[in-house]
């Protein structure tokens, strides 16, 4: 107290601000881009990618990448649950018991994750169909829960804000390519438009592709082809990264 009372007004002014922004000491010391704080966004995209590298996140990738409109939206669900629950995490960090802070974490992510289902039933009921159970399942979701517990516990809000964003965004990049892939080759359409022609019942019915004779590749459309697929990324990852390669 006695040290509060030696500050001068300006120093009583930054010290408000930085108790709004809720920054650590050293959040305080380093620009809002500085380049830790970049890593944390840039990393997840490759050498730290949640699917690729930390093998999180499989089952979605599996089940909701036959069409890519409903990767784009799991994708922006995960990252607005994990933006936030970080966030929040980080706030009460310092006064949740540690006997019980997994409780916590699941009550914070149950209810974000609550919220977003929501919001997609009124204003994308046919998505919000599609994905069906696997919006409640991000609450159990290992690359939620991973960060809340490995990063948000022990960070400023700010910079547990960069990390939920980066992990999502590494996590949604991976279901966007396979999704890319398997509705490409498995229907001819991304976003259910038809992109490499319309399939007639004949050659000369069809345009594009079709009418040389293309098929479409409907193992694409089967479960073990999004692992397949996943496997393909993390081989090209390491193939162009060799340090993720383990001894």
């Amino acid at each position: 107290m006695a040290k509060d009372n030696n500050l001068t007004s300006e120093e009583k002014e930054a010290k408000k601000k930085e108790m709004i922004l809720f920054l650590s000491d050293s959040e305080e010391k380093e620009s809002f881009l500085s380049k830790d704080n970049r890593k944390l966004l840039t990393d997840p995209l490759d050498d730290d990618n949640p699917i690729t590298v930390q093998v999180l996140g499989i089952c979605s990738a599996l089940a909701i990448t036959v069409q890519l409109e409903p990767a784009v939206v799991m994708a922006i669900a995960v990252m607005a649950v994990m933006a936030f629950s970080n966030i929040i995490i980080s706030m009460l960090r310092n006064m949740i018991p540690s006997r019980i802070r997994i409780i916590v974490q699941l009550v914070v992510v149950a209810s974000l994750v609550a919220l977003v289902d929501q919001v997609l039933r009124a204003y994308a009921y046919d998505v919000s169909k599609q994905l069906s159970v696997f919006i409640g399942l991000i609450i159990t979701n290992c690359i939620v829960m991973g960060r809340l517990e490995a990063f948000a516990l022990g960070n400023g809000v700010y910079k547990s804000f960069l990390d939920g964003i980066g992990n999502a965004a590494g996590y949604g990049l991976i279901l966007i390519i396979v999704a890319f892939f398997r509705e490409l080759l498995g229907s001819g359409k991304l976003f259910g438009y038809e992109i490499l022609g319309h399939q007639g019942t004949s050659a000369a019915e069809s345009t594009g592709l079709y009418a040389l004779g293309y098929e479409n590749n409907g193992l694409m459309l089967l479960s073990p082809m999004a692992l397949i697929v996943v496997g393909l990324i993390i081989w090209v990852q390491r193939a162009r990264n060799r340090k993720l390669i383990e001894e």
